[in-house]
């Protein structure tokens, strides 16, 4: 016995309207007869019926009730017994049950919600209290299935979401440079954030004997830090800066600075470091706009190296129009190293709980690269230890610059 069932319809909030459903199981079929009646003038309630209890569970799963009325003495399964199979159903064990029974015995209730049952009624109860509490468990019902609605729905936003980083992160990853070697060489590691971040570097020859270095970290995570980052990249790769002699890193940051403006650019800014190396000079000239100092290694001999802070000054890329940046220089001997990173190579938590800071990270550098000839990967192997996690909060990069004393000399 059923009245006609309606098909769920769409809501503006993006959820499913579930109609309010009742299944009835009872071997009476007048009693069957009595709750339809009252129902019958409740057109947003559809009521079914299952006389037989051994098909109860076949017949919740088809209709989808949202709340069951369960005699609880019924031939071949009692009501307690098919409680405990409808709990145990994976498709009913969340829909409340509501016991019947021809009697107030307390320890009978107890039984029944220790089971798990959501209510006990003597039948037939009155009509306004039937009502009542098949439309409180039923819009608490609905309520739990779309919350697991919007619950699958953020599940599959954040899946597509990882997604599209994930690919946004393989297509910077795959913007960073080949290894260099020979009398210059290079090495680098590049971990993107789950979230993406808008780390990116790289190194070109401006001409047969300047090598143009350099790395930027865009403020913030997602797609669009990224999209700046490359777009800057690119910039320095193609020079394709107005009026800009790349060979000075004062007007490369310069330049950048006004092409780069926060307010055409969704409020986004970025650090930079910039350095030109003049081969047939063993210089390097640099400049910085608002990154960490760069670590230079620098000696005749690793015996006798000393750590060099590669730091010019420099405000950020996007915050004041017009803004100038000074430029320094360092002369490269026979055994330097240069280390270039970004800050979420050292912003991280050690396992006591207290933040290592840039000159503990300064230390690590100086102390592996000068003592373990540590790389890159072996660096950041080292801050994940430190850390005790695998698992970085904002991109991470770090560039090594190997100068060698070219063979002919």
């Amino acid at each position: 016995m059923s009245i006609q069932r309606r098909e769920p319809a769409e809501v503006t909030s993006g959820f499913t309207e579930h109609a309010i459903k009742v299944l009835l199981v009872d071997d009476q079929a007048i009693v069957a007869e009595a709750v339809r009646r009252m129902l019958a003038e409740e057109p947003d309630i559809e009521f079914h019926y299952c006389q037989d209890a051994a098909k109860a569970i076949v017949t919740a799963c088809e209709i989808r009730p949202t709340v069951i009325l369960l005699d609880l003495v019924m031939p071949d399964i009692d009501g307690l017994t098919l409680t405990k199979f409808l709990r145990a159903n994976e498709k009913t064990r969340e829909i409340p049950l509501i016991v019947l029974s021809s009697k107030e015995e307390a320890t009978t209730k107890a039984e029944a919600f220790a089971l798990g049952a959501n209510d006990y009624l003597v039948k037939l109860p009155d009509k306004i209290e039937l009502i009542a509490r098949i439309r409180y468990h039923s819009n608490g019902y609905i309520t739990l299935l779309q919350r697991n609605e919007a619950y699958e729905a953020l599940v599959a936003s954040q899946k597509a979401l990882t997604n599209e980083l994930n690919q946004a992160a393989d297509y910077v990853r795959s913007l960073l440079p080949p290894q260099l070697e020979g009398d210059i060489m290079t090495d680098w590691e590049f971990i993107p954030s789950t979230s993406l971040g808008g780390d990116s570097f790289g190194y070109h020859w401006i001409d047969d004997d300047h090598l143009a270095i350099y790395l930027l970290d865009v403020c913030g995570h997602g797609v669009g830090a990224a999209l700046l980052s490359i777009s800057a990249i690119n910039s320095l790769r193609s020079e394709s800066l107005n009026d800009v002699d790349f060979h000075d890193p004062s007007q490369v940051l310069a330049g950048l600075n006004e092409v780069y403006q926060m307010e055409e650019h969704n409020d986004m800014f970025f650090t930079i470091w910039y350095g030109v190396y003049n081969k047939k000079l063993r210089e390097l000239t640099f400049a910085n706009g608002g990154h960490p100092p760069p670590i230079a290694i620098v000696g005749g001999s690793p015996e006798t190296v000393e750590t060099v802070l590669l730091n010019a000054g420099g405000l950020i890329i996007g915050g004041l129009p017009g803004e100038k940046y000074e430029k320094a220089k360092i002369i490269i001997k026979e055994f330097t190293r240069l280390y270039i990173y970004s800050d979420g190579i050292y912003e991280v938590t050690r396992s006591d709980g207290s933040m290592l800071k840039l000159d503990d990270f300064i230390k690590i550098v100086s102390k592996l690269s000068g003592i373990d000839d540590a790389s890159p990967r072996e660096i950041i192997q080292e801050i994940r230890r430190i850390q005790d996690s695998d698992v970085f909060d904002d991109d991470v990069s770090l560039m090594e610059v190997r100068f060698l004393r070219p063979s002919h000399s």
